[in-house]
């Protein structure tokens, strides 16, 4: 298929999606993991940022979707375009939560040399320490993932009212930094072993539904990180979910990914 690029006037977005049930159906026996997501790549100023889009089932031209971000690890950069599927895509992709939730579902890729926060990490004995300035400009693949967000906005097929927002690890650092840098946009979210600036809670957290997962062992992303936000976030008037996994290191993602109530509880969210 041929890229996407900053606008749809070449390509309406109701055409992509025929486009991506029917290429779907011919690799699915090729790529059985993630044959469901389309490839698309979204160029902006001389930049790209790689996606895959995982369309609903039963597409109709005349109504609006969900949408989802998802945003990865640091292990998951590149440019392969795949790789960002390796947590979370065959959970999106499963046929019967594609029955349930019907939704359009985005996972971009980070290169390599880049990170969808602006962070700094330092080393205090045996511990490590993340700050998070907000006095910055976004990091590039993180201002590409906004700009392309409202492209799909403004395609008209995304219902404007259930926006939801996700990551893991650097991808959890990444949600919270999007959730202050866009307030109002998003429905709910659930941030999987991050962290972020507790003052950013302030900006958004009203109201505002949000289930945060740690491991409570995790030797990457110490557990305080997750910790601090989920008190910034409850005294911010949050509706905050926490769920600490005891003896879980810098996994969590797969506990998280296998809670019954997740994809329940997310599509649940509306904004009013």
């Amino acid at each position: 298929m041929k890229n996407i690029h900053n606008s749809f006037k070449l390509y309406p977005l109701q055409l992509l999606f025929f486009f991506w049930v029917g290429g779907n159906a011919l690799h699915a026996q090729q790529l059985p993991d993630y044959s469901a997501f389309e490839r698309q790549l979204f160029l902006q100023g001389g930049d790209t940022l790689p996606c895959r889009i995982l369309s609903p089932l039963h597409f109709s031209a005349g109504k609006k979707y969900p949408l989802v971000i998802f945003l990865h690890g640091s292990s998951e950069r590149g440019n392969d375009n795949e790789s960002q599927l390796t947590w979370g895509g065959s959970f999106f992709a499963d046929s019967l939560n594609r029955e349930k939730f019907p939704a359009i579902v985005v996972f971009p890729q980070c290169p390599e040399n880049s990170s969808w926060s602006v962070r700094q990490k330092e080393q205090s004995g045996d511990s490590v320490i993340f700050r998070f300035p907000m006095d910055v400009a976004p990091t590039r693949p993180l201002q590409m993932v906004m700009s392309f967000i409202d492209t799909l906005v403004n395609s008209g097929v995304v219902d404007k009212k259930r926006i939801y927002l996700g990551g893991l690890s650097m991808g959890g650092f990444g949600t919270f930094e999007l959730l202050w840098r866009r307030p109002g946009l998003f429905a709910a979210s659930f941030p999987v072993c991050g962290g972020g600036n507790p003052e950013g809670a302030k900006l958004y957290a009203k109201k505002f539904p949000v289930w945060v997962f740690h491991g409570a062992d995790d030797d990457v992303v110490p557990v305080k990180n997750s910790r601090v936000m989920v008190e910034a976030l409850k005294e911010a008037g949050a509706k905050v979910k926490y769920t600490e996994y005891p003896g879980v290191k810098h996994d969590s993602w797969k506990n998280a990914f296998a809670e019954p109530e997740l994809l329940p509880w997310l599509f649940g969210q509306k904004k009013k």
